[in-house]
């Protein structure tokens, strides 16, 4: 009976097969830049193939410093607005050969502490996290000091949201889309407004209803205290502002804008809820353009953000080698543009 071997091959069980070096194996299997000679590179390949051997991909990361993979941080996967800039990330890191791992904070700064903590001991080559930042600053200070010490080691960060840490952003216009899509609305003969927010705390919601309520402010108007809700930044938050609006009362209500898709479109259900039709007895309007929003009944009135290629930018900032005399950091601006649809029609002359 032939004897059945128990331990894992090794890397010095490759070079004694292949009649090589232990460092010409490691070359040749580890993607070295230093060159190996094809001969001596196909009877390593040989080797390890008729020994069915798996390079360690840990010991690699640490005799390299970092690993081929891009560790995404997102805030809510089940949020079509980070699952497009997370098809973004991916498509750009399978353009550049790397591998895209992705962990979700639920809006929790405390667990994006712990998940990026947790990310340094795995060595990616870059962290990219996407989503909105936190006027808490409980854990701002340590989160800073876990990626300045990432980054100190080689790694690269990158975020997706407001500029407010000294890394590297990708940072989307908000303030001016908000205030952008105000005047559109107020041109198409809308005066009485209602809004439904996000937490204080959430900076994206704060910049979007300050520039809507500048937007507005700019022709006189203003958003009553009681016509502005504030909830969870998803889809049920939006359905239960849109009922606390109802109960509220919205007979001077004419729009409700939600500072996002996801809350927009729960707010559409909910006044349904209620016997009410968005589009036709009330208007309303999103933030984000998510894809959702050009198939609801009524196709939704929006701030587009391309969320796309929002998440390649990301990993080619990441990527992009730094010249010298770059700033410490980059500060990328990305566009918006308001969308109007049928859920804010033109209001019709007295």
């Amino acid at each position: 009976m032939t004897d059945q071997r128990t331990s894992p091959v090794t890397l010095h069980d490759v070079a004694r097969e292949a009649g090589v070096s232990l460092a010409t194996a490691s070359r040749a299997l580890n993607g070295s830049s230093r060159t190996v000679n094809d001969a001596y590179r196909q009877r390593v390949l040989a080797a390890a193939s008729k020994l069915n051997y798996s390079t360690n991909l840990s010991a690699q990361a640490v005799a390299k410093g970092s690993t081929t993979s891009v560790a995404l941080i997102v805030g809510d996967i089940a949020d079509p607005y980070f699952s497009s800039i997370a098809a973004g990330v991916i498509k750009g890191s399978d353009d550049a050969g790397l591998i895209v791992t992705m962990s979700v904070t639920e809006r929790s700064t405390a667990r994006e502490l712990e998940l990026v903590r947790a990310l340094r001991g795995q060595r990616p080559r870059v962290i990219i996290l996407a989503g909105s930042r936190s006027s808490e600053e409980e854990h701002q200070a340590a989160l800073a000091h876990e990626l300045e010490a990432f980054e100190s080691n080689g790694g690269r960060v990158v975020f997706v949201s407001q500029h407010e840490l000294p890394f590297d952003t990708v940072r989307i216009d908000n303030y001016g889309g908000a205030r952008a899509l105000a005047l559109e609305l107020v041109a198409l003969g809308y005066t009485r407004f209602a809004t439904i927010t996000g937490e204080h705390a959430l900076l994206t919601a704060t910049d979007r209803l300050a520039g809507f309520s500048d937007g507005l402010a700019s022709h006189g108007i203003m958003i009553a205290p009681d016509h502005i809700v504030t909830g969870a930044f998803t889809r049920d938050g939006g359905y239960e502002g849109a009922l606390e609006l109802v109960d509220r009362g919205i007979d001077d209500i004419e729009i409700v804008f939600a500072v996002n898709d996801v809350m927009a479109i729960g707010a559409m259900s909910g006044l349904r809820s209620r016997g009410i039709e968005p589009g036709r007895d009330i208007a309303i309007a999103g933030f984000d353009d998510i894809q959702t929003v050009r198939d609801v009944t009524p196709a939704l009135t929006t701030v587009s953000i391309p969320l796309f290629e929002v998440g390649e930018s990301a990993l080619a900032v990441a990527l992009r080698p730094r010249e010298p005399g770059d700033a410490a950091e980059r500060d990328l601006g990305v566009a918006t543009a308001v969308v109007l649809r049928a859920s804010t029609p033109r209001v019709a002359a007295p």
